[in-house]
């Protein structure tokens, strides 16, 4: 079975090498609220940088679009089971970004998902559909989760750029490496990048060295620092106006952070989906 997923991530690896997209897949130990607000902002800065970007929504429950209210369209889910159409798949948001579903956050569209796992043809229609979507920008920041299986609801999200959203606090440092250590299990060994929330870069770094330390020594894996993005008020009244801190408050700590953040999301030695490496 190993193989098989191997197999099926390489070959969609294969399909979009050399192609505009890049593929960031976030698993996050975070709550809700904080890890959206992380993924809009992120989103939105990579966007006032000259990217073009989407956020997919690839989550059961608590995914990015419900969060912000994104108007209900087509799903990939939907596209595959040709009961929808590709180009009613993203809604514009005002932040700059578009917004997609890999599914619609109900019962029957998890169920119908579960099913596509296992119906080899609608698999095929449901990648298919997630490669020519993700060629049409330049950076996709998936709102990913990991199945019963360890597994990502479609290969193509391991092929990227996977990173882990964390806190400094305890319960969230051990679900993030809980997280590493199911990725690994079900992956084998792979780069995995850590997102420090609510912390300063020194803090984060102390966070980060402890879960690469542990990742190192009982997984034999390697873990990249992307970055740190401090607890910052204007976070959260930007978004009650329905902006961007970047956009709303320019100066503030946070805006900085994800500045930052998103010059080293772009930068040049980060592959498309031709291969994997570490984000500096």
């Amino acid at each position: 079975m190993a193989n098989f997923h191997t197999d099926q991530a390489e070959g969609l690896r294969r399909m979009l090498a050399g192609q505009r997209p890049r593929v960031f897949t976030f698993l996050s130990a975070l709550p809700d609220e904080e890890k959206n607000a992380v993924l809009a902002n992120l989103g939105a800065s990579l966007v006032r940088s000259g990217s073009d970007v989407l956020l997919l929504d690839a989550r059961t429950a608590g995914g990015v679009a419900e969060q912000m209210n994104a108007p209900r369209r087509a799903s990939l889910l939907d596209v595959a089971r040709q009961e929808g159409k590709a180009t009613e798949l993203v809604q514009a948001m005002p932040q700059g970004f578009g917004v997609a579903r890999l599914a619609h956050a109900t019962a029957q569209s998890r169920a119908r998902l579960q099913a596509a796992a296992r119906e080899d043809l609608l698999k095929h229609r449901l990648e298919q559909a997630f490669v020519a979507l993700a060629k049409e920008h330049d950076i996709v920041l998936v709102d990913g989760e990991l199945s019963q299986d360890d597994e990502f609801a479609l290969p193509a999200m391991a092929g990227g750029e996977v990173v882990v959203q964390v806190s400094n606090k305890a319960e969230s440092i051990k679900t993030a490496y809980a997280m590493i250590k199911r990725l690994t299990s079900s992956q084998g060994r792979r780069p995995v990048s850590v997102l420090v929330s609510g912390v300063g870069e020194r803090e984060a770094k102390i966070v980060y060295d402890n879960i690469a330390q542990a990742a190192r020594r009982y997984l034999a894996t390697e873990v990249g620092f992307l970055g740190s993005v401090p607890a910052d008020e204007h976070v959260s009244r930007a978004a009650r106006l329905g902006r961007s801190v970047v956009e709303a408050f320019p100066l503030a700590g946070a805006s900085l952070a994800f500045r930052k953040l998103a010059g080293r999301c772009a930068m040049a030695d980060i592959p498309a989906m031709g291969g994997i490496q570490m984000a500096g």
